[in-house]
């Protein structure tokens, strides 16, 4: 009687899935379950039995035949998923996901008879580019604005201010009110989410805070309390506190304000190790112009990756954003962990599953992008030459001296290849697309908190080859 033979059958699936149907005969399933048993055998020591000696059926009443079958079935998984792979010639993007479960195989497996079961797994995905030439971008037309200058004049003075105690006055504009407060929805006089704190400092500025409160603030006297009637905008950042009437108690505990030191040489020198303010103002100018046209190349970059990303046909693997997901939570662990936090601590089920959901959508278009680029590469026939990457390798060679740690040359040479070929795709795209220019529209938008908020970090999407060498990309693992 000739041999059965594996039979795999397979079939797409939606997002770039696959599903693989393994027939498995039983002759191999019998064989791998006696191979099984004679490796349990082995491991096993029973009172009056040698090593490897032991009788099956005494074997099996002690073990249990469930967890000889167990064993077997994770290795018959095992090995016809990988000659399934082979056979089709399949590269899977993650491990495969057993149809109806491992338990309830378990429970109909029989090595008398086929074994039927399906895997499902992910594939690289198909890129289809609509359209690649003639991409129409549009593009607010920004102006350098020389009251910019001005404005990082006093930022620097507020940074060199020395803050003193109010003790004849009530509160004014400018002023840093110490203050604790308490916040309630005024119909269902619920307590509103981050609307309280026993102690902050606020500076008493213009849009700092939701509308009135700051102004309620005006003209209070150390130790005073105050009841204010708020409502807060219609378009706040946290929905269920939109367009709702609120109740805040407020203690003035404490009163200071800031005394601006001279726009003179000496704030010159103290500001920035500069001889005169002349001096000053011009380097100013200089940074201030240099991040204004690099901020409006961020800009256009940014506007030509959306155009193309929305010329790509594609199903997405939840897979490739699951690996983004988490390779973003790593980066932001890493980052706790080099500000001295505990990681593991900090680190809680709860914060991960919060990361995980507010991560997902950019995580999203990361993914995106990186397709939308490949399918570019592909389409055009944009690439990198080894000697390229040579080139720019030249340029880390101090720094790689100069590390502490072992570098990883791999990893280094292909973050410069990604980087270099990033470049020349936004550098085609550039030269490939229409760009419009549109005059700025001033939009009001009202997001503030209750509390004070940190300032988010933005990231540029692009970035040159020549950049630190960080751990993430080159260190050896």
């Amino acid at each position: 009687m000739k041999e059965q033979s594996l039979k795999v059958k397979t079939s797409s699936l939606p997002q770039s899935r696959i599903s693989i149907e393994l027939d498995i005969p039983s002759s191999s399933c019998k064989s791998i379950v006696e191979d099984t048993i004679k490796t349990i055998s082995r491991s096993v020591k029973l009172p009056g039995f040698r090593s490897g000696k032991i009788p099956k059926q005494v074997l099996i009443q002690r073990i249990g035949l469930s967890q000889i079958y167990a064993s077997a079935l994770e290795k018959i998984i095992d090995k016809y998923w990988k000659e399934a792979l082979q056979v089709e010639s399949i590269e899977p993007l993650c491990e495969p996901e057993l149809e109806d479960g491992f338990e309830s195989l378990l429970t109909r497996f029989n090595p008398e008879e086929n074994l039927k079961l399906i895997l499902k797994t992910d594939i690289e995905p198909k890129l289809k580019l609509k359209k690649t030439k003639g991409l129409k971008v549009e593009i607010e037309k920004n102006k350098f604005d020389p009251k910019s200058i001005d404005e990082a004049l006093e930022k620097s003075r507020n940074q060199l201010a020395n803050i003193i105690p109010v003790v004849d006055r009530p509160a004014q504009m400018g002023d840093i009110a110490i203050i604790s407060f308490n916040g309630i929805y005024k119909n269902s006089k619920k307590s509103i989410e981050g609307g309280s704190s026993e102690s902050m400092d606020l500076e008493l500025e213009k849009n700092k805070m939701i509308p009135g409160f700051v102004e309620g603030i005006i003209g209070m006297n150390i130790n005073e309390k105050k009841e204010l009637n708020l409502t807060f905008p219609k378009d706040y950042a946290h929905e269920e506190s939109r367009g709702q009437e609120a109740i805040f108690e407020i203690h003035l505990k404490d009163l200071k304000t800031k005394e601006l030191p001279a726009l003179n040489d000496e704030f010159a020198k103290q500001s920035g190790n500069h001889k005169t303010l002349k001096d000053f103002k011009k380097d100013l100018e200089l940074q201030l112009k240099d991040n204004f046209e690099k901020t409006q190349r961020n800009i256009k970059i940014e506007a030509l990756i959306d155009a193309l990303s929305k010329e790509l046909e594609v199903e997405i693997p939840k897979s490739m954003i699951d690996l983004e997901v988490q390779h973003n939570i790593e980066q932001t662990a890493q980052r706790f962990a080099q500000q001295g936090l505990d990681v593991k601590s900090t680190f809680t089920p709860e914060l991960i599953k919060s990361l995980a959901e507010s991560s997902r959508p950019q995580a999203e278009k990361n993914v995106l992008t990186t397709l939308a680029f490949k399918a570019l590469a592909e389409k055009e026939k944009i690439d990198v030459e080894e000697i390229e990457i040579d080139q720019k390798l030249k340029e880390f060679e101090q720094e790689i001296e100069k590390s502490p740690n072992k570098i990883d040359l791999g990893k280094l040479r292909e973050a410069i290849r990604n980087d270099l070929i990033k470049d020349k795709l936004i550098e085609w795209l550039d030269n490939n697309s229409e760009i419009i220019e549109k005059k700025v529209t001033k939009t009001k938008t009202n997001s503030k908190k209750v509390t004070k908020g940190t300032k988010a970090k933005s990231s540029a999407n692009t970035k040159t080859a020549k950049k630190k060498i960080t751990k993430d990309k080159v260190e050896k693992k």
